[in-house]
C-alpha cells in the first residue's frame, strides 16, 4: 500500500529561517489517515510556522511536506482542495446566522444549489448544530462558533482537517465539547486532523502528539507511550537557599546512583518507587530540602525530560509576513 493511501500528512526534514533565526530545523513526522493528531509546544516552538506551511501560506526553505499525497509547494491548489483549515482568529459574519455563513462559504468553494444545501446539512449533523442554524453568530458560545467554523470547512469534505489552538479562548466546558466534535469527526467520518496546541489536557485527548520546542521534533507517540518512558513517578524537590538546587542534585546523585536533574530551580528525579525514595531523600537532607512533590508524569513531564527546561513561552516565532532585516554592516 502506497504511503499516500495510508499517511494524511508526511514531512520530510522541514526548515524554515527567518534572518538568523531557525523557526523550524529540520522537522520529520508522519500522520496517518483517520488520526486525530497533536502537535504541542510552547508558544514560539515552531507551531504556527508549520501550519502555515501545510495550509499552503508559506513556503519552506528547504525539505518537503506533503498532505493527501500532494506536495504543499508544487502542487499547492491539490492541497488546498483536499484540506480544510480553522484560524485562531474567526472567519464567520457575526452579524448573520449559521446557515447564511455556510451558504456564503459554500459559494466561494463554488458550491450552490441543492449540492451546497445537502453538504451543510451533512456538515451541521456531524457537529450537532442542526438546531442551531437560525443562530446569529454573535449570540453563540465560543464553542458553539468555533463548531461552525469547522463545518464550514466541511462542505467541501476535505481530506485533512489543520485547526491553530482551536479552543483559544474557550471555557473548559466548551473545550471538552470541541473535542468531543472532533473525535466524532474521526470516528464516524474518518476525517484526519492535526492541531496545534500548548495546552498539556488537549493534547492527552489526541491519538498520537509530536513535541516541539525550538523549531525541532523532540518527541512523538501517543500521550500513554510518552509518558510512560518518564520511566516512573516525578519527585520535584525545593532547595534551601543555603545549599543550592546544584548541589543537592549532585549529592542525591552521588548517594543514590540515580540522575538528579535541576530545572529552574528545583531538583527533578524519576523513579519508579518515588515515595520510597522521597522519603529516604527527606530524611538525608531535611535541612537542604524545603518542599518536596510527587506526582504522576504528564506530557508536560516529557517535555522537560526531553528539553532541560519547564514548558514555558519560548521567544515568539516572527511574522511570517513581516520582511526579514538586512544586517547593518
Amino acid at each position: 500500500m502506497s504511503e499516500s493511501k495510508t499517511h494524511a500528512i508526511i514531512i520530510s526534514d522541514l526548515v524554515k529561517s527567518f534572518g538568523e533565526r531557525r523557526a523550524l530545523d529540520g522537522i520529520s513526522l508522519e500522520v496517518h489517515r483517520g488520526e486525530l493528531f497533536c502537535l504541542l509546544g510552547p508558544n514560539g516552538g515552531g507551531k504556527s510556522t508549520l501550519f502555515r506551511i501545510l495550509a499552503t501560506l508559506s513556503l519552506p526553505d528547504s525539505g518537503t511536506a506533503k498532505i493527501a499525497g500532494h506536495d504543499v509547494v508544487s502542487d499547492a491548489a491539490a492541497v488546498r482542495s483536499r484540506l480544510g483549515v480553522v484560524f485562531q482568529s474567526p472567519s464567520l459574519d457575526g452579524k448573520l446566522t449559521i446557515l447564511e455563513n455556510l451558504r456564503c462559504g459554500g459559494a466561494l468553494y463554488g458550491l450552490t444549489g441543492g449540492e451546497l444545501e445537502s453538504r451543510i446539512i451533512e456538515a451541521t449533523k456531524a457537529l450537532n448544530l442542526t438546531d442551531r442554524l437560525n443562530d446569529i453568530v454573535e449570540t453563540l458560545s465560543g464553542g458553539l462558533q468555533r463548531r461552525a467554523e469547522i463545518a464550514k470547512c466541511l462542505l467541501i469534505r476535505p481530506e485533512v482537517l489543520l485547526l491553530d489552538e482551536p479552543s483559544t479562548g474557550l471555557d473548559p466546558g466548551a473545550r471538552l465539547d470541541l473535542w468531543a466534535a472532533l473525535e466524532k469527526l474521526r470516528n464516524e467520518h474518518n476525517v484526519t486532523a492535526l492541531c496545534t496546541t500548548h495546552l498539556m489536557e488537549e493534547a492527552a485527548r489526541a491519538d498520537r502528539v509530536g513535541i516541539v520546542s525550538s523549531g525541532k521534533l523532540v518527541a512523538l507517540g501517543t500521550p500513554d507511550e510518552l509518558t510512560a518512558a518518564i520511566g516512573g513517578d516525578v519527585i520535584s524537590l525545593g532547595v534551601s537557599k543555603e545549599t543550592g538546587a546544584d548541589i543537592l542534585a549532585k549529592l542525591i546523585t552521588s548517594m543514590t546512583g540515580i540522575p538528579a536533574t535541576v530545572v529552574e530551580g528545583e531538583v527533578r528525579i524519576e523513579h519508579v518507587e518515588a515515595y520510597a525514595l522521597a522519603a529516604r531523600l527527606a530524611g538525608e537532607f531535611p535541612k537542604e530540602i524545603t518542599s518536596l512533590r510527587i506526582a504522576r508524569p504528564t506530557l508536560e513531564d516529557v517535555f522537560i525530560a526531553r528539553t532541560g527546561r519547564l514548558f514555558a513561552d519560548q521567544d515568539l516565532e516572527p511574522d511570517m509576513n513581516a520582511p526579514v532585516k538586512k544586517k547593518k554592516h
